[in-house]
């Protein structure tokens, strides 16, 4: 056996990391040159897997006119959402009505929350999950193979959100008013979607589908040996669906027809990820419809 693996204690390092409240933007802050071995991914699980997605394009669509009544449009969205919905789980939404300076703002402050001084930072730093307010690395640092190079801040938003006063000051404002475009696009989403399954458009909003919203800021820093780890291994969304801004960096991948596709990063669209909790409603309505 290597002696550095035969001293190596996973459980000791991941606490060592975990008690410095500052994150993986600490080690990139203190000038760390080679990743630490809690970082580093099994063999394969860093690897591209997506050889050629030249033949796939990521389903965009465009939601100008549905918002004004267009019936005509808005049968053709319905159809390009269950296509997607089907066929991918994913697409992206242009002209969704959230304004451009918002979602450039959203980003800013999330930055802005993940940069600032550790200190000021450490005050939201916690693993209890039960609270409104949230700030630490890898929900499941203690369980994961291997700890994904990313930082996070959350909190709940709907239905009971925390008061102004107790989110970040740094990004207090922008988190309040995103969340509330948000919470208007998903309930359109919702509407449109029941529309796709072949229900009332009522269907999934009377099941109070959209009544949660959990806003969730990842922030990659800098990594020196990015081909070692990733930002966010694979994985699937529970609840319904979640909606995901991306900045201009890329690096957002998803599995389509056992290919890794880059998620191409489009100004002012946000992607849309059907989660395991509607994919149940898509599939049972699937099986409704063959076996009728």
């Amino acid at each position: 056996m290597d002696t550095n693996e035969s001293k190596y204690d996973r459980k000791t390092e991941l606490k060592a990391f975990d008690d410095t409240k500052a994150g993986v933007k600490g080690l990139v802050d203190a000038g760390v040159c080679k990743i630490p071995q809690i970082f580093i991914s099994p063999p394969d699980s860093t690897k591209n897997s997506n050889s050629s997605t030249e033949q796939f394009i990521f389903p965009v669509i465009d939601l100008q006119g549905i918002i004004d009544g267009d019936q005509i449009k808005r049968k053709e969205v319905v159809e390009k959402a269950r296509d997607a919905s089907e066929t991918w789980g994913f697409f992206q939404v242009v002209n969704h009505g959230i304004p451009n300076d918002v979602l450039e703002e959203m980003i800013r402050g999330v930055r802005g929350f993940h940069e600032q001084d550790t200190e000021i930072k450490k005050q939201w730093y916690t693993r209890e999950f039960t609270k409104k307010v949230v700030y630490n690395s890898n929900f499941d640092l203690y369980s994961a193979p291997a700890t994904n190079w990313r930082d996070t801040f959350f909190c709940i938003m709907a239905p009971n959100p925390p008061s102004p006063e107790e989110l970040p000051p740094i990004c207090r404002d922008i988190i309040i008013k995103y969340s509330q475009e948000v919470k208007k696009l998903g309930s359109s989403l919702f509407e449109l979607l029941a529309e796709a399954l072949g229900l009332n458009r009522n269907h999934l909003t009377d099941m109070d589908c959209d009544k949660g919203l959990s806003v969730v800021c990842h922030y990659y820093p800098a990594c020196p040996e990015p081909e070692l780890t990733l930002g966010a291994s694979k994985h699937a969304d529970d609840g319904f669906i979640t909606l995901l801004l991306q900045d201009n960096i890329g690096g957002l991948q998803v599995l389509h027809q056992n290919h890794w596709v880059d998620v191409p990063p489009t100004p002012g669209a946000l992607v849309v990820n059907i989660a395991d909790l509607l994919q149940i409603q898509v599939h049972h309505r699937l099986s409704e419809e063959l076996f009728s």
